[in-house]
């Protein structure tokens, strides 16, 4: 038991320092080994609750998909980020004011969890019994809420579409792949005979 609250600390202390480097850093590469970590920390914390499924899924899908193409796009992407960052301080009071919303509807649903009736009993038994955690994670992501999992999925969709269109440079003078051109040549055109005199190079 105190070997686990610990771990839960040393987690939770490195995840928030983590999520915190990932706005303070100045270089946007650092930023996403920050948020890499910060990933990681949080899988720890699903497997301390006995979540070992999510903490498996968001180590391979946001660690190794979604982390590693912000980190790519960051990459190859050539923007000023200093010129970016040159006039965030006139949203500031826009940001603070959000923020400052967004936590009083934390604290608000915390607030309502705590006093809720069922809220002991659902800790108690978070994965009903004779079920896995996988099972009963996806009973619920195909039942109750199967929409949500799809508008989920169609967001990632045109994340990744948005990360194509904002490296793919149409660069002049590259030869490019025209598929209906390929289709429509004959043997003739693609290859030349030749019958060169003896003594003469092809």
């Amino acid at each position: 038991m105190i070997f686990q609250t610990i771990a839960f600390y040393v987690f939770s202390v490195v995840m928030l320092l983590s999520a915190f480097m990932v706005i303070a850093a100045r270089n946007p590469v650092h930023s996403v080994l920050f948020l890499i970590l910060a990933f990681f920390n949080a899988a720890g914390l699903f497997v301390l609750t006995g979540a070992e499924f999510l903490a498996m899924i968001l180590v391979v899908v946001y660690v190794g998909a979604v982390a590693v193409l912000f980190l790519f796009v960051v990459m190859m992407l050539d923007i000023d980020f200093a010129e970016l960052k040159r006039g965030a301080l006139q949203y500031l009071p826009i940001g603070g004011l959000l923020g400052l919303v967004l936590l009083a509807e934390l604290i608000t649903v915390g607030a309502v969890w705590r006093l809720s009736p069922a809220a002991s009993t659902t800790l108690s038994s978070a994965t009903p019994k004779g079920m896995s955690n996988t099972v009963a994670l996806g009973h619920i992501l195909y039942t109750d809420y199967v929409y949500y999992f799809q508008i989920a999925g169609l967001v990632l969709l045109v994340a990744m579409i948005g990360a194509i269109v904002l490296t793919l440079r149409h660069r002049p003078g590259v030869r490019r792949q025209s598929i209906s051109v390929q289709n429509a040549r004959q043997p003739d055109e693609a290859m030349a005979l030749a019958d060169p005199r003896p003594g003469e190079g092809a």
